[in-house]
């Protein structure tokens, strides 16, 4: 067993405590900026627009993240609505944070009149790295932690404010996530340029993501009663996952077909 006892705070400013959680998801958007902004250097893309967009895709990831755990465990929040806006507390989807972020940058890339196909797959690459950095936070603090295994390299959290339970070997789900993220990573960077259909890349990033998510949940810990969308087994991210499958893939199969079929020429008249 790998025991984690690091503490989940880093440090406290007075009442203000900085966590590794924190530290690691700011990394995760430094990181997912400087990718985009290095592959736009290259890729004919005026960089400005992506220092433009970055705030506004932000602040829909950080409303979307928020909205869709609030919506989960919405019975909790009813009896203290103050609570949803403490989101540094924790309670952050990072489906809704994906969802969130596409949102307001179609909105801002339509608004600007941006090429929301082109832009969304100079900056595909960048968001999956991003989420695999913040990953590394959840690691450290016992959140998303796993169902008990007896596996050698599981996770045993023994800091008294891990999220995790105490002193329970429990599958390394977070790390699970890390790993397919690079996977997802490697498979969209060796496709980049080859796959000419603007907004094509972008589609794969999210069907990639997706499929590993959905069985990367069933390592996951149930949710508490609390939570609102658990049917057996299956809770929230299982569900997303499936209607993002459900749009993407159909969506990224009819796009790839259509330009064959318009380059077949026609066979009327032929003998």
């Amino acid at each position: 067993m790998i025991e984690i006892g690091i503490d989940p705070i880093l440090f406290e400013i007075g009442s203000f405590a900085i966590g590794w959680h924190g530290i690691f998801v700011i990394l995760a958007v430094i990181v997912g900026i400087v990718v985009s902004l290095r592959l736009a250097k290259g890729d004919g893309i005026d960089r400005g627009s992506i220092y433009s967009i970055a705030p506004w895709a932000i602040l829909g990831g950080i409303l979307g993240a928020r909205l869709f755990h609030v919506l989960d465990s919405l019975s909790f929040y009813a009896t203290d609505p103050v609570a949803m806006l403490r989101f540094w507390d924790g309670g952050l989807s990072i489906f809704g944070a994906i969802l969130g972020g596409t949102l307001a940058g179609a909105i801002y890339a339509r608004v600007s009149r941006l090429s929301l196909g082109h832009l969304a797959d100079l900056v595909a690459p960048g968001l999956i790295l991003a989420q695999a950095v913040g990953r590394i936070g959840c690691t450290i603090n016992g959140d998303a932690y796993g169902t008990p295994t007896s596996l050698p390299w599981a996770f045993v959290y023994t800091h008294p404010d891990a999220y995790a339970a105490l002193g329970v070997p429990g599958h390394p789900a977070p790390v699970y996530e890390i790993i397919w993220d690079l996977l997802v990573f490697a498979v969209i960077w060796r496709l980049r340029g080859r796959i000419k259909l603007e907004g094509s890349l972008f589609l794969v990033y999210l069907s990639l993501y997706s499929f590993g998510r959905f069985f990367i949940e069933f390592t996951r810990a149930l949710p508490s009663p609390q939570y609102q969308i658990n049917v057996g087994v299956l809770h929230e991210a299982h569900f997303i996952a499936l209607l993002v499958l459900a749009v993407c893939v159909p969506l990224l199969i009819y796009r790839m077909r259509r330009p064959r079929v318009l380059a077949e020429p026609s066979v009327e008249g032929e003998d």
